[in-house]
């Protein structure tokens, strides 16, 4: 009966340490559970079982929590956990199909950033001079630095 005592107060150790590393990482509620389970354990096999075991049993945990410090702190372990979607995507794509000198309308109002639409290409936009523009005003590229296209309204 004590060799299942202490074998249930170490599985519990080791399962609380697991949901420590793996599940909520951080000093919390979790480890310091498992440190006492491991504790526990040790104090009983002193105590119940006598100094031989109480040794036994101590070297184990600790053996047990060095094992699993190494499999924390493996790279490979933390690789599972890690997204492995890549972004590809670009920002304002549609840039690439206007030139300086077309003509649009704002779509949104830009302060100073919004969208507008050239013929049937409709991307984000901005306004040269960092100034609000209004929607529905049309308005014509000046430049594209960076992806970037810099409008500037016509009637003005």
């Amino acid at each position: 009966m004590n060799a299942f005592i202490i074998a249930t107060l170490i599985f519990f150790g080791i399962l609380l340490m697991l949901v420590e590393l793996l599940l909520i990482p951080g000093v919390g509620v979790a480890g310091a559970l498992s440190l006492g389970s491991f504790a526990a354990a040790c104090w009983y096999a002193f105590t119940y079982i006598g100094n031989g075991a109480g040794i036994l049993v101590t070297i184990i945990c600790i053996c047990l929590l060095a094992a699993l410090l190494v499999y924390a702190l493996r790279a490979k372990t933390w690789k599972r956990f890690e997204t492995k979607t890549v972004i590809d995507a670009k920002v304002n794509e549609e840039s690439g199909k206007l030139n300086p000198g077309d003509k649009g309308i704002t779509t949104t109002r830009l302060a100073p950033m919004g969208s507008a639409r050239f013929e049937n290409t409709t991307c984000e936009v901005k306004s040269d001079d960092n100034s609000m523009i209004s929607s529905g005003v049309e308005i014509e590229v000046v430049r594209i630095e960076d992806n970037k296209v810099l409008v500037k309204p016509i009637n003005q």
